[in-house]
């Protein structure tokens, strides 16, 4: 009779096991999935905003380049066109950031630097542990590490 019984309890320990495997491994996919959209909603807002920027900073340039072209010309100083020369690096900047590839450099870049120079990307002093994470809790909070050595 407790063989019987010992053999249905680790049937259905294992079956609640697996279920707890499947529960886990559906959570987990559920936070990547959370994730990955956070994350794309991140960089959809960002392009947004570089395109939003471009809209302000095109007029910028277009108003100033017409602005210095015609004070250049009317007073004859060819020094007045050179604020145009900087000024057209940030707007192919802010083309390329809004409308071009240079989103796609950069993650061909850092997926470079994640298989080639890993070691780039390691925190100082490793990664946080549990351990560390209490040691620098309980250093804030020395009322805790007193009531955690009375209580014991």
């Amino acid at each position: 009779m407790g063989f019987q019984m010992s053999k249905t309890m680790d049937a259905n320990l294992k079956k609640q096991q697996e279920f707890m495997l499947h529960n886990s491994r559906l959570q987990l996919e559920r936070q990547i999935m959370m994730q990955s959209q956070m994350r794309d909603r991140q960089m959809a807002m960002q392009i947004a905003w570089s395109r939003e920027f471009l809209k302000y900073f095109g007029t910028f340039f277009a108003v100033t380049t017409v602005g210095l072209v015609a004070g250049a010309v009317k007073r004859k100083k060819p020094s007045l066109l050179a604020p145009i020369y900087p000024l057209s690096f940030i707007l192919a900047y802010q083309i390329d950031s809004a409308y071009g590839t240079l989103i796609h450099r950069m993650r061909g870049e850092a997926e470079s630097i994640m298989a080639t120079e890993h070691d780039l990307l390691d925190l100082p002093l490793g990664t946080p542990t549990f351990v560390s994470i209490e040691k620098a809790r309980r250093a804030k909070q020395p009322h805790l590490l007193l009531e955690e050595v009375t209580s014991q």
